[in-house]
């Protein structure tokens, strides 16, 4: 342990040894407070593509559905919907009671949201000019359009069973009008929305804070109006180190996913909070629908180095690395690219180590292209380097030598979709709770840059087995289907599946129904302090 990691150490004892000093202001006080350590960059939902803007999008906003924590569809503005039995018309019935936020820019300070909005914000996402990253979702529709004010219909050009899932994103959202059209881009900063909070004030680097809706359609088991809670704070403060110290100082009711160089201070080697911290406060895990992976760029050798890539494979104890750098706080993925969560009915265990096997494919890959000796280059960003440090602990033992190239996440991430990089660390969240999700990181038209295979990979039988699920849907043909296409992933192993990812929250004793979920979504409606 070196002398920064002591003091670090010694810092989260004294103070988690002094937490009780906390006020009894900060303690009743009805605001829920959390940080964004990466900023948030817009609250305008067509721009929602990461967790730092979904999180408060999701307070501001509603869509025609949403997914609950069990990943079911559900109702949102949307009261009732029909979905033709080729599923490519799907029409919506917009519920009468749900009223925009207040705003200057209405006639009488607010209105009902109608069909025809839900219009004009679709055409937002596909609109070249606004350049939504969620433009894709509307990759398959044909056409869209309000019938009336009440009912809402949208075509496809084939039949897509993930659809209705997608519609549960963010970007597709409803937005009003006349706001937009009225203050143009600043909608971005003084967003107008539907949901259980309404936007008040963003100071740049320091604050946003939402206050709650008086006027939100949703309400509780017993009849009781949602929210509960007056309003939200989010601080901006850049170090995760920092925002742990005002978490443990009460300054905070919640953080997630600690970061990966302090977990050591706070779990147990089971994942559980240590003895410093387990009665102190509320922690939650749930599996992750984020799969974290070494991937290869195929482009030119998707033949010559698979021997290689599946010596790799076999090469890593996955239940080891995940014991002792994530204090098993994930799963091995030794099942293949689909997580936790979605593959319950997949072939398992197609990753384990097994050193014998990964010698006789070095040997082999060595013989046939006359080698004497294996190096390869592999880039990730500074947050990962413990993880690729113990493959190349790993790889050692194979006679295989891996240099650690370390990068901003912004030069990987354009180094994955530009195929720069040989060998990369990469991750994927699912969009959306569907298996296809996961499968379409190795469906050839979705070469990179204007798709998620980063890796280059093109077959022909798993193109066609791919475009197979997209409209399948009988339960065993599906999960059938789903096992061809993770024996060709295995068979020619473009990717190193690493772990998948659990979702971790940790929150102050007075914070009550904030649920966890595969999506690690921030849903504050039903929150309420003691």
């Amino acid at each position: 342990m070196n002398v920064l990691t002591k003091k670090f150490h010694l810092l989260i004892l004294s103070l988690s040894l002094n937490i009780s000093c906390v006020s009894e202001s900060d303690k009743i006080e009805n605001v829920f407070r959390y940080n964004e350590y990466s900023n948030i960059s817009s609250l305008d939902p067509v721009y929602s593509s990461t967790l730092r803007n979904i999180w408060p999008c999701n307070q501001i906003f509603n869509g025609l559905v949403k997914m609950d924590e069990n990943l079911n569809i559900v109702a949102d503005i949307a009261e009732q919907w029909t979905i033709s039995e080729d599923k490519k018309v799907y029409r919506f019935k917009i519920r009468d009671d749900v009223y925009f936020h207040e705003s200057i820019y209405f006639e009488n300070k607010t209105r009902k949201v109608n069909a025809h909005d839900f219009e004009y914000s679709f055409k937002r996402i596909t609109n070249k000019d606004i350049a939504s990253p969620g433009s894709w979702v509307m990759n398959n529709v044909e056409s869209f359009k309000a019938i009336n004010d009440s009912i809402f219909e949208i075509n496809l050009k084939e039949g897509f069973n993930s659809f209705i899932e997608i519609l549960t994103m963010k970007y597709c959202s409803v937005v009003p009008k006349e706001v937009i059209q009225s203050i143009g881009d600043s909608f971005s900063k003084n967003p107008i929305g539907t949901g259980p909070f309404k936007f008040k004030r963003w100071d740049d680097n320091i604050k946003m804070v939402l206050t709650k809706n008086e006027n939100y359609f949703e309400l509780d088991s017993l009849g009781n109006n949602l929210p509960y809670l007056d309003g939200i704070s989010i601080r901006f403060i850049p170090d995760k180190k920092s925002e742990f110290m005002e978490f443990l100082s009460g300054n905070l009711d919640f953080i997630s996913s600690p970061e990966n160089t302090i977990i050591d201070q706070i779990f147990d080697i089971n994942g559980e909070l240590n003895d410093n911290f387990k009665n102190k406060f509320i922690l939650s895990k749930n599996p992750y629908l984020n799969t974290e992976y070494i991937g290869f760029n195929l482009s030119e050798k998707l033949e010559k180095d698979i021997l290689l890539r599946k010596a790799i494979n076999h090469a890593i104890d996955r239940q080891k690395m995940m014991k002792f750098l994530r204090k098993n706080i994930g799963y091995p993925a030794s099942n293949g690219i689909v997580p936790n969560g979605l593959n319950t009915n997949f072939k398992a265990n197609r990753y384990n180590k097994n050193i014998e096997k990964s010698k006789i494919l070095i040997e082999e890959y060595m013989k046939i292209n006359n080698l004497s000796n294996v190096s390869l280059d592999i880039t990730t960003d500074a947050q990962y380097l413990d993880v690729l440090e113990f493959v190349q602990s790993e790889l050692k033992i194979i006679g295989v030598n891996l240099n650690i190239n370390i990068t901003p996440p912004s030069i990987l991430r354009q180094g994955k979709a530009t195929g720069k990089f040989d060998i990369f660390r990469a991750s994927w969240i699912a969009d959306y709770a569907n298996p296809e999700n996961y499968f379409s990181l190795f469906y050839s038209k979705n070469h990179t840059p204007y798709g998620p295979n980063y890796t280059f990979f093109s077959n022909e039988v798993y193109d066609m087995l791919y475009e197979k699920i997209l409209y399948l849907t009988d339960d065993k043909d599906l999960n059938e289907t789903y096992n061809q296409l993770e024996d060709i992933i295995e068979n020619y192993a473009p990717i190193v599946p690493l772990y998948y990812d659990m979702s971790v929250r940790m929150s102050q004793k007075n914070i009550n129904g904030l649920k966890n979920n595969p999506f690690n979504i921030l849903d504050l409606k039903s929150v309420y302090k003691k």
